[in-house]
C-alpha cells in the first residue's frame, strides 16, 4: 500500500485520564518495526475490561493511552521479519499472543505464551520499548498490545490471527476476545458430554458465551445463576433451562443446585470473578465426575477455601485463560464455527455506534444494558 513505510494520521479515542470520557483525536501511527504489523481497525467492540483499566481503580494507572481489545481489521503493512501475514490480510488482534517458540506455545495443554502472555501494565511495544502512538510528537501508550480504538494500530505479528478473509470483521471481532474466553472455558475445558447438566455462574457476554458452548455440546440442563432476574429472558436464547438467583434463598446456593440436580451438577462455569460464586460453583458440582472451571478474575486479596474433602471425592477445580485457545491457531477455527452456523454471534451484538460516539458504548456497559456494542470505524 502506499501508506507503507510511512507514519500514518488517524483519527483515535484517547483515554486522558482515568474515569473521564475519551476524546477522540488526530494521531500519529509509526510504521511497524521488526516482527510488527500495521493493522487498518475496521471494527471494534467494547469489553469490561477497557472499561476496567479506563476507570483504573484497582491497577498501576497508565495514562494517556489508547484502549481497546477486541476488534477486527486488514493488514496495511508488515514490519522486517514478518512472513505469515501480507497486506490485505483478514486479522483479528488478541490481547495475548502465541510466539510458537516458547514451552508454553509447543506444549499442547498451554496457551500461555512465555513472550506474550497479556501484560496490562506495559504501554509500549515489546521489541524497542518505544509506543508506535504519538500526537504533536508525544507518546501515548498502548493496552494489551492491540489498542483498537484507533483506525489504525501497530501489533506483534504473534497477536494477530490470520482469519478467513469471507468472514464478517462486524461479527467475529468479537471473537478476539470475551466471547472465545467463554466458549472456550466450556468446549476446551469443562467439556460436558451430550445430556449433561452444567450451570453458569453470571450472565454478562462471557457467561453467555460459556452458556453457548454448553448448548453446542448438547447439555439437557443449562442453569443459569445471577443476582440480576432480568437476565433470564436474554440467556434464554443461549440455552438456558432454569435460573437461579441466590437472593432469592437462605441457604448456600450451591446446597439448591444439589437439590435441584439430585446430587449436584455434571459441570460448573464461573464467570463473575466473585470468590464466593467461584466456591459455589466448585462445591455444586456431583462427586465422582463433576468438574468446575473458573474464568472470572478475582481480587487480588482473595483466597479459596473448601474442604479437601470436596477434592477426595472426586470434583475437580480448573481455571482457564482466554478459554484454552492458542490465539493464532486456534481462532481461525472458531471462525469457520461462524461461518458453519454452527456459532451465532448475532445475539451477543445488543447495540452498533459510529466510532464517533465511543462514549455512548461506555455508558451502555455502564449502565449493565448492553452485551456487546460495536463501533463502526469508517463513520
Amino acid at each position: 500500500m502506499a501508506t507503507a513505510g510511512k507514519v500514518i494520521k488517524c483519527k483515535a479515542a484517547v483515554a486522558w485520564e482515568a474515569g473521564k470520557p475519551l476524546s477522540i483525536e488526530e494521531v500519529e501511527v509509526a510504521p511497524p518495526q521488526a516482527m510488527e504489523v500495521r493493522v487498518k481497525i475496521l471494527y471494534t467492540a467494547l469489553c469490561h475490561t477497557d472499561v476496567y483499566f479506563w476507570e483504573a481503580k484497582g491497577q498501576t494507572p497508565v495514562f494517556p493511552r489508547i484502549l481497546g481489545h477486541e476488534a477486527g481489521g486488514i493488514v496495511e503493512s508488515v514490519g522486517e521479519g514478518v512472513t505469515e501475514l501480507a497486506p490485505g490480510d483478514h486479522v483479528l488482534p488478541v490481547f495475548t499472543g502465541e510466539c510458537k517458540e516458547c514451552a508454553h506455545c509447543k506444549s499442547e495443554e498451554s496457551n500461555m505464551c512465555d513472550l506474550l502472555r497479556i501484560n496490562v501494565d506495559r504501554g509500549v511495544m515489546i521489541g524497542d520499548g518505544q509506543s508506535r502512538f504519538t500526537i504533536n510528537g508525544k507518546p501515548i501508550f498502548h493496552f494489551v498490545g492491540t489498542s483498537t480504538f484507533s483506525e489504525y494500530t501497530v501489533i506483534h505479528v504473534g497477536c494477530l490471527a490470520k482469519i478467513n478473509p469471507e468472514a464478517p470483521l462486524d461479527k467475529v471481532c468479537i471473537l478476539s476476545c470475551g466471547i472465545s474466553t467463554g466458549l472456550g472455558a466450556t468446549l476446551n475445558v469443562a467439556k460436558p458430554t451430550k445430556g449433561s447438566t452444567v450451570a453458569i455462574f453470571g450472565l454478562g457476554a462471557v457467561g453467555l458465551a460459556a452458556m453457548e458452548g454448553a448448548r453446542l455440546s448438547g447439555a439437557s440442563r443449562i442453569i443459569g445463576v445471577d443476582l440480576n432476574p432480568a437476565k433470564y429472558e436474554q440467556a434464554k436464547k443461549f440455552g438456558c433451562t432454569d435460573f437461579v438467583n441466590p437472593k432469592d434463598y437462605s441457604k448456600p446456593v450451591q446446597e439448591v443446585l444439589i437439590e435441584m440436580t439430585n446430587g449436584g451438577l455434571d459441570r460448573a462455569v464461573e464467570c463473575t470473578g466473585h470468590i464466593d460464586a467461584m466456591i459455589s460453583a466448585f462445591e455444586c458440582v456431583h462427586d465422582g465426575w463433576g468438574v468446575a472451571v473458573l474464568v472470572g478474575v478475582p481480587h487480588k486479596e482473595a483466597v479459596f477455601k473448601t474442604s479437601p474433602m470436596n477434592f477426595l471425592s472426586e470434583r475437580t477445580l480448573k481455571g482457564t485463560f482466554f478459554g484454552n485457545y492458542k490465539p493464532r491457531t486456534d481462532l481461525p477455527n472458531v471462525v469457520e464455527m461462524y461461518m458453519r452456523k454452527e456459532l451465532e454471534l448475532e445475539k451477543f451484538i445488543t447495540h452498533s455506534v459510529p466510532f464517533s460516539q465511543i462514549n455512548t458504548a461506555f455508558d451502555l456497559m455502564l449502565k449493565g444494558e448492553s452485551l456487546r456494542c460495536i463501533m463502526r470505524m469508517e463513520e
